[in-house]
């Protein structure tokens, strides 16, 4: 019996503790006061809001409004916010600057703070304010609103008319002052006040006819404070919180103490015993069951039930079982699909196979075919030990080229196509994909790949590699961007400007790289095709040697070759025409003539040329003959200051083009000559240092070719060129 008692006397301590600690409210508590729902842990009186915090307690007066403090209440969340109304301040003047009105917001919110989700805003022309806040620190902050119309812009309180700023949390004293810098004398018509307030973020949209005459007579804004419980954190109250059942305690975000929420899958008010009650997913359409399953509901949660026939995937939904039979047959399907699958994947990586066998034939068909072994055989055979051809794969070329897309073609002609190329690296070349018929044509090709390896000069175009994989072989150049020299002189894709420095420059660099080929070279290369066409000018306007695919090697013992008669009409040395000798001095002839068209702007050879023969080294010779030298210098090289270099460079191509070989100067002759030109000055008369008239009369008179040199065409793959096309053969 003592034991019952004892026991009894527990339950009641235990329970009168509960009470005590947790506060619970008593069941007459008032819950509602007007339109605003009254929740624990605030209540109306006493034993209906949490013990040992007043501010807890709110009033409803007898209008049925609820207040805290002064302060409307809007609304309550057990989140952990309360929404009231805060009353503005201001301060107004009359039309003289004289102060009339004057209300300054002192507020103070108890163990609640203000939420970061409010502003501070200032409403006015000339105006600002000051807001000072304390909890655990002091805290001050300004605003400034500056305007001189009621025009300003609407919804914006980004300064003109109307200022605001984010206000920290955490601070439970407020105080508001408005100010005017200077008492409104200006604006009083539409502006006789200035307004200070708190407001809740989104709640106040600027309306400066409205706003800025009487702020549109509202007194009081919505303001967002915080609360919790206590001033510990959840692990230091542990059970003794006041957090009902099936709820869980979490540390207030607005400052100390905690506040409580309902587990997932509960709902209610947490702050009371059973105040979180389970929600019934199933009738409250909050599952996510199929259509073919029943949903029950469970404490907390909910389970989706597959009926009989059915089962359940991960996804709540039910899939019908399969039967002993079907699933037999499901095997035997899948089996020969799978199966048939093997048997086909087998054949497709047979036949990825033998196609691949049949690529690598093909291209090492074509790599024999294009002269790859011939070029094999050269570069290990006896001759120059610094051929270096790097060997392009055709995959390479298809992507640099974006596969020989049209808007790639720099040019075409005789021999083949050129194509703007970007390497891997980013680099970008010419890549030139030749037109070749026969057996010649390609051993033409493999000629231009060798000769160009073995030259290392700035003047000649730099040949990096060949491609043989392909059904026609293709030569990669280093790429050059503004064209020929024939382009240049005769073209329509540029304005004829090359000034007398350029083309005593370019015709320079020309004479010094064919010198070069002639004298300096591991083995002398005679180019057999030197004319403008042939020759690349870079953005610099430097010239480039190009298209040694009619070019020679001469051995070391010999000074001449018997060949076939190979190059363009105009540019074609006439003893070479006739004997079939080819030596050094063949491109003697054919730099002559190019310089013949630097100094006269014509083209080699020209049926449209008035009173003049069609040859323009006959031309030359008939001009000066008849004193009309004159007449056939370019009118925009010739001047007073340099009419003695341009009767020098005359000489120079005259002697290059005399019909005898023997009686023509060295290409290295020649390069000195120009050299020593370029760096003379004009300040001796033209008789003191030049020849007389007659003198170059003679060189010229005696070049006259005859008539069957003069129309003949030279005989090769590159004879029938058209000279008035846009030649780019030479890979730019």
């Amino acid at each position: 019996m003592k034991v019952q008692e004892g026991l009894f006397v527990v339950a009641v301590f235990y329970l009168a503790y509960t009470q005590l600690v947790k506060g619970q409210p008593r069941k007459e508590c008032q819950t509602r006061c007007g339109n605003v729902a009254v929740e624990y842990p605030f209540g109306t009186s006493p034993g209906c809001y949490y013990p040992g915090d007043e501010s807890f307690n709110l009033t409803c007066n007898e209008q049925e409004k609820l207040f805290f403090g002064n302060m409307p209440v809007i609304n309550m969340s057990l989140s952990g916010q309360l929404r009231v109304r805060l009353v503005r301040s201001r301060v107004c003047y009359d039309s003289q600057g004289k102060q009339t009105d004057y209300i300054a917001q002192r507020t103070t919110l108890g163990n609640f703070t203000l939420s970061e989700l409010n502003r501070f805003t200032v409403v006015g022309c000339n105006s600002y304010a000051f807001l000072r806040t304390s909890g655990v620190e002091k805290y001050s902050t300004g605003c400034i609103s500056i305007c001189d119309s009621a025009t300003t812009k609407n919804g914006s309180c980004s300064g003109e008319g109307c200022c605001q700023i984010p206000v920290p949390r955490g601070y439970s004293f407020v105080r508001v002052k408005p100010h005017s810098f200077h008492n409104h004398p200006t604006v009083h018509l539409f502006n006789p006040c200035t307004y200070a307030f708190l407001v809740e973020d989104g709640m106040f949209d600027f309306h400066a006819l409205e706003d800025l005459n009487n702020l549109r007579n509202v007194t009081t804004f919505p303001v967002v404070l915080d609360w919790s419980i206590g001033d510990k954190t959840c692990k230091q109250v542990e059970y003794r919180g006041v957090c009902g059942g099936n709820s869980t305690c979490f540390d207030s975000t607005g400052g100390t103490g905690y506040n409580c929420k309902c587990l997932e899958g509960f709902e209610g008010n947490p702050y009371l015993p059973n105040g979180c009650q389970d929600i019934n997913e199933c009738i409250s359409s909050r599952h996510n069951c199929s259509e073919h399953s029943t949903c029950e509901n469970t404490k907390g949660s909910f389970n989706c039930n597959c009926p009989s026939g059915y089962r359940k995937d991960s996804l709540n939904s039910c899939t019908r079982k399969v039967r002993p039979e079907y699933f037999r047959w499901t095997q035997i399907f899948l089996g020969t699909t799978i199966g048939f699958s093997v048997i086909m994947l087998g054949i497709s990586c047979l036949q990825q196979k033998i196609k691949h066998r049949k690529n690598t034939e093909l291209r090492q068909k074509f790599f024999e075919q294009n002269g790859g072994g011939m070029l094999i055989q050269r570069v290990s055979g006896a001759g120059p030990s610094n051929v270096d051809v790097k060997i392009f794969t055709e995959k390479g070329m298809k992507e640099a080229t974006n596969g020989y897309h049209e808007s790639r073609i720099l040019g075409q002609g005789g021999q083949g196509t050129v194509y703007k190329g970007i390497l891997p690296d980013n680099s970008i070349v010419a890549i030139k994909k030749a037109r070749l018929g026969n057996r010649s044509q390609v051993e033409q090709f493999i000629n231009e790949v060798l000769v160009l390896s073995q030259i290392n000069h700035r003047n000649v175009v730099k040949v990096l590699g060949c491609c043989l994989e392909t059904e026609v072989p293709l030569l990669v150049y280093e790429f050059i961007n503004s064209g020929t020299l024939f382009d240049h002189l005769h073209g329509s894709l540029y304005d004829s400007s090359l000034t007398w420095e350029h083309r005593l420059r370019i015709a320079t660099e020309v004479a010094g790289s064919l010198a070069y080929l002639h004298s300096s070279a591991s083995i002398p290369i005679i180019h057999r095709d030197i004319k403008t066409a042939n020759i690349l000018l870079d953005k610099n306007l430097t010239a480039k040697v190009a298209d040694f695919g009619a070019s020679r090697l001469i051995p070391m013992d010999k000074e001449q070759l018997t060949t076939i008669v190979q190059g363009t009409l105009g540019y074609l040395d006439p003893e070479y025409y006739n004997t079939g000798l080819l030596n050094e001095k063949s491109d003697v002839y054919s730099f002559g003539v190019v310089l013949m068209e630097l100094l006269s702007g014509q083209k080699a050879l020209c049926f449209e040329r008035p009173h003049c023969p069609k040859n323009l080294v006959s031309c030359f010779a008939s001009a000066t003959k008849n004193n009309r030298f004159h007449e056939i210098i370019d009118g925009q090289v010739m001047n007073e200051d340099n009419q003695r270099e341009i009767q020098e460079a005359a000489r120079i191509a005259a002697e290059c083009t005399r019909l005898m070989g023997e009686e023509r100067p060295r290409m290295k002759e020649v390069a000195a000559e120009l050299e020593a030109l370029r760096v003379k000055t004009t300040k001796y008369k033209w008789s003191d240092q030049y020849r007389e008239t007659g003198e170059i009369e003679h060189l010229l008179g005696v070049q006259i070719l005859s008539a069957q040199g003069e129309t003949s065409s030279s005989i090769g793959y590159d004879s029938i060129r058209n000279v008035t096309t846009l030649d780019i053969e030479a890979g730019r």
